[in-house]
């Protein structure tokens, strides 16, 4: 049996700001993030981790990094992947979602709402299915290299993406990815497998209850 914890990174600036990141867009955490990833850790803290495994974008990796140092396991390994990215967001990356609204209506509520229609050619965008592509992998590749019974592993990563993965393995369909809603800065949602990746049970969605504030509608996506 394995358990996946997957934590959405700390609050950044755009966030804060209501803009698009994206896998290109890379905005600092806020200095209050820091504090709530420490609120993170000691949530975490009686749990051993075999492994952390991390998108390559700064503002996971700095979440990842604070959070193994909060854990203090001795020797604990990190791997940067680049399949646990953000989405590829195109011309929407940097943009305000008020902006992205009057210019792309249609992507933008689309990509919000309804997955199934969403066509990111004019923004020069990823899809949802080509997003699934890439990242499915890489959870396969991490269960696969953690097949204990007793295998805890975080996996650090965005809102959006995680989103529709973690949804994806529970076999939501892309018209379905969004019905359970978003997911808040670090958040930490618990998915298990008991057959090395075959099927998937949700054990916790969105945990944000370790935190000493209330997450807002800058937090979720």
């Amino acid at each position: 049996m394995t358990k996946l914890l997957f934590i959405r990174h700390g609050k950044t600036e755009w966030n804060l700001e209501g803009r698009y990141q994206g896998s290109q867009g890379d905005s600092p955490l806020l200095p209050t993030s820091y504090q709530e990833i420490h609120e993170l850790a000691a949530a975490l803290r009686d749990i051993h981790f075999s492994h952390i495994y991390v998108s390559p974008l700064k503002r996971a990796r700095d979440t990842a990094m604070t959070l193994r140092h909060d854990l203090t396991q001795t020797d604990l390994p990190l791997t940067v992947l680049s399949r646990l990215r953000e989405f590829n967001l195109g011309k929407m990356e940097g943009m305000a979602f008020t902006d992205v609204q009057a210019k792309y209506p249609a992507e933008f509520d689309a990509f919000r709402n309804h997955p199934d229609q969403y066509d990111p050619t004019a923004i020069q965008g990823e899809s949802f299915q080509q997003l699934l592509k890439r990242m499915t992998p890489a959870i396969k590749q991490i269960v696969q290299a953690n097949p204990r019974r007793d295998d805890n592993v975080l996996i650090v990563s965005h809102g959006a993406a995680l989103n529709a993965l973690v949804n994806s393995l529970l076999g939501a369909t892309l018209a379905t990815l969004r019905q359970r809603g978003g997911l808040s800065n670090t958040s930490t949602t618990i998915l298990e497998t008991r057959d090395r990746g075959q099927q998937f049970k949700l054990l916790d969605w969105n945990d944000t209850s370790y935190l000493s504030r209330r997450p807002d509608a800058t937090d979720t996506i």
